[in-house]
């Protein structure tokens, strides 16, 4: 059978949330990676920003609150180490 209207709007929604998803974690992503990147004291300066972010994405369901929580307490360590 083809498809039909409702599968090919499910088609269209999904691809249209998987562009919206892929920007803000590779936004979030990219941020952690600079992050990582920083001095110790430098980056200790920019962990609220990345917190922000972090929260940002989480608050849009774009990642899990869960998995928005162990990714900052895995930076809070880092910057503590």
């Amino acid at each position: 059978m083809s498809a039909k209207g409702s599968e090919l709007k499910r088609v269209r929604q999904s691809r249209k949330a998987n562009t919206y998803n892929k920007h803000y974690k590779s936004r979030m992503n990219t941020a952690i990676s600079n992050f990582l990147s920083l001095d110790k004291k430098e980056a200790i300066k920019e962990l609220p920003k990345l917190i922000k972010l972090i929260d940002q994405t989480a608050s849009k369901g774009v990642i899990h609150k869960n998995k928005a929580n162990n990714k900052k307490s895995q930076l809070a360590s880092y910057t503590n180490k």
